[in-house]
């Protein structure tokens, strides 16, 4: 049977302790150097198109970034796959929203951002029934709380857990708990997994580990799947053995806090760059509002220019015409418009995109 929060174990192992302070000082010097960026957004939206991707990815919803690229910018030519993806990227930045206006998080918002993921007004699972299968052997391998007042018990006492500070353990150590204990109440009919994995990230901005929702573990879990499964399975069969999964869970954020420092640090050279480059070829059109539109997300429109700095539409024209000229953009027509690509920011984030 499941056991409630907190778990009745001492974390303090040499083991655990010695990931724990690499792991703080990677997160920490990320979030530092994250923090002297102005315009936040610009690295949320680069940075969590990958995540979007890499955990549907998880539960098999294959998709490239440039069906995403489509899927963003004209809805009705977005694939099955793409549009879970820009479901889940919806989800991350509502309850990213939720976060900061609340500074709590509660069971209501873990079923809204559900809601959201799987576009579906199920809520918490109200039938028995549901156990979790080997897929190619079809053995039961799991069975999670069975009726919605067990389920909602369960939800209630992380709830707490996750809000409360009770047991003085380092939030990175209670990351790990509580995305275990998510995935084995496994409280929806589906979407447990991408909710989870939302949970992780929204988790570190409630306890002021980051300011942004900008550090995701998908693409490690995704990289080391088998080993992932497994020390779940660990902790299913006996909670108290969770010593392998919180260093993983550690290990994870370690390895992607580094990589998204060298992705932020990559991101800011790209602007700085590209910022001299059009005040040289293009200065009469130049402007800081502008750049930072340029990078809001790696595609633009005409009516994005229009209303982010307040030019007519003839203006807004001129200016990506010029733009597409001094190879700044590229353009192509999705659907019934002319969409423009800033092809090296999206170029640069495809490419740390790539899997071990």
């Amino acid at each position: 049977m499941l056991k409630k929060l907190p778990l009745d174990v001492d974390f303090n192992t040499i083991d655990i302790l010695k990931q724990l302070a690499k792991t703080n000082r990677a997160l920490a010097e990320l979030k530092g150097y994250a923090d002297t960026i102005p315009n936040k957004h610009i690295l949320i939206n680069a940075i969590n198109i990958n995540e979007a991707k890499d955990s549907s990815e998880i539960e098999q919803i294959i998709t490239t970034h440039d069906d995403l690229y489509k899927a963003l910018t004209y809805e009705k030519m977005a694939t099955l796959s793409a549009k879970e993806v820009v479901n889940y990227r919806t989800a991350l930045w509502h309850g990213y929203e939720l976060i900061k206006k609340n500074e709590f998080l509660t069971t209501n918002m873990l079923v809204e951002i559900q809601s959201i993921v799987e576009e579906s007004k199920a809520g918490i699972r109200k039938l028995p029934g549901t156990a979790l299968r080997n897929a190619l052997t079809g053995e039961v391998v799991y069975t999670p709380p069975q009726s919605e007042e067990e389920v909602r018990n369960y939800l209630s006492n992380l709830e707490i857990y996750i809000n409360e500070d009770q047991d003085e353990v380092d939030p990175l150590i209670k990351l790990a708990i509580i995305h275990y204990q998510f995935e084995a109440i496994h409280p929806f009919y589906d979407g447990n997994g991408r909710t989870g994995r939302i949970l992780n990230v929204l988790y570190l901005v409630l306890k002021g580990l980051l300011d942004s929702p900008i550090l995701y573990l998908s693409k490690y879990i995704l990289e080391n799947k088998a080993s992932y499964y497994e020390l779940l399975k660990d902790m299913q069969d006996d909670s108290n053995n969770c010593e392998g999964f919180v260093i993983f869970i550690l290990q994870g954020i370690e390895e992607t806090s580094l990589e998204t420092f060298k992705l932020v640090k990559r991101i800011v050279e790209e602007m700085n760059s590209y910022s001299e480059e059009l005040k040289e070829k293009l200065p009469q059109i130049y402007s800081k509002e502008l750049l930072e539109l340029l990078f809001f997300e790696f595609y633009t429109k005409i009516s994005y220019i229009e209303d982010g700095l307040r030019v007519s539409r003839k203006t807004a024209v001129s200016y990506l015409k010029q733009l597409e000229e001094n190879n700044f953009l590229s353009s192509q027509k999705i659907g019934r418009e002319r969409v423009y690509c800033n092809d090296r920011l999206f170029n640069l984030v495809k490419e740390s995109n790539r899997h071990k």
